[in-house]
């Protein structure tokens, strides 16, 4: 018997208020529209992301209320169409990242060159239209629709509340790790130790760096770090020479601080010749003004990343499941959601927070017996 239409229903933002906890649980208005192609997934878990904050108070621009947010989806494959070609069926534990859809046609050169995450005609998992004009809504909800192109099968080693995390906090980090080298003989530095931070040192790992060193303003994670698998931790604002102390120690830095007054030049001294610093934190006005110099000394490459490709996020779950990769995450109910949010803001979880809908899950394991 084919599966009913989902009733979408879920957390929506309605104004900038939303990011102070004040979302309100309705019916999302004119959800996508299903085609063959699409997979129907009943939500168990989902991530919180910077993003999503950003997102509900309009941080990186107009946002286009009501919105849903929420893009690292796990839950149950309810209804797969006919045209669906990945191997995914009804009953399948399956996922959805940032990103929900791109143009793949042959002329586009993203596309075609398995860049899907940066063509020009990408759907984002929230706040987004698809062409046809619906909208795409996010993962604080019972129900996501997505093109079946982005969902992924989710390994059974990985738990969902590991797995949720991974979707868009874990691939932002590993795609720009393993497209920049990270592996045996390299040292790697990941700066800012938050969601997308600690998977940042887990992945850096799991990739086989010769050395990770945890960078963050204060002292209070360093122990966190270690016990991830770090090999060092630098507190910058406790070690007033931390910039001339580790001089030229690093191969590789990833970013994940999105905050202007971040000391950029000073991070760029960590780098050897020939360095390579990635900035993934997108600061909702503008990165810090450096002299060139600051780069063009030791022929340093300052280059930016964003999420990853369907082959990548494939990639990443498979050395996670390889590994017993797991996030370090706190889980909050989805009813919860606006405390949730307030909290993520304030800096409450260590590392990731994870909303749970108990209700779907406890359907799903009443079907399962």
């Amino acid at each position: 018997m084919p599966h009913p239409e989902p009733h979408f229903t879920g957390w929506l933002g309605l104004d900038k208020s939303a990011a102070e906890g004040n979302m309100v649980w309705r019916q999302l208005p004119n959800p996508k529209t299903w085609t063959e192609s699409d997979i129907d997934i009943e939500i168990t878990h989902c991530g919180i992301c910077g993003s999503d904050i950003h997102t509900l108070r309009s941080g990186w621009g107009p946002t286009p209320y009501p919105v849903c947010v929420g893009h690292e989806i796990v839950g149950k494959a309810v209804r797969v169409g006919k045209d669906v070609k990945k191997g995914i069926k009804v009953g399948d534990r399956v996922g959805v990242g940032a990103q929900n859809s791109s143009c793949l046609k042959p002329d586009c050169e993203d596309c075609t060159s398995g860049l899907e995450n940066h063509c020009r005609h990408s759907v984002n998992t929230f706040a987004d239209k698809y062409p046809d004009g619906s909208e795409s809504y996010g993962g604080y909800a019972d129900y996501h629709r997505c093109p079946s192109h982005f969902v992924f099968k989710i390994p059974d080693a990985i738990r969902s509340e590991d797995a949720a995390p991974m979707l868009c906090g874990g691939i932002t980090v590993y795609s720009p790790l393993k497209e920049n080298g990270c592996g045996p003989g390299k040292k790697v530095g990941i700066i800012g130790i938050g969601g997308l931070g600690h998977f940042g040192i887990l992945f850096a790992k799991a990739l086989g760096a010769d050395r990770v060193v945890g960078i963050s303003r204060r002292g209070n994670k360093k122990d966190d770090v270690l016990a991830m698998g770090a090999d060092a931790y630098i507190a910058t604002e406790e070690d007033k020479n931390w910039h001339k102390s580790h001089a030229r120690t690093l191969d590789l830095i990833i970013c994940t601080v999105s905050s202007p007054k971040m000391p950029l030049s000073r991070y760029l001294s960590l780098l050897r010749t020939k360095g390579t610093f990635i900035q993934v934190g997108a600061p909702e006005d503008k990165l810090p003004e450096m002299s060139a110099f600051h780069f063009i000394s030791k022929g340093v490459k300052i280059g930016g990343s964003m999420i990853g490709s369907p082959r990548e996020i494939e990639e990443m779950l498979g050395l996670a499941a390889e590994k017993g990769i797991r996030a370090w995450t706190q889980r909050y109910p989805l009813r919860e959601a606006n405390k949730a949010v307030v909290d993520f803001e304030r800096g409450v979880p260590r590392y990731r927070i994870v909303l749970v809908n108990e209700g779907n899950v406890e359907k799903q394991e009443r079907e399962g017996r």
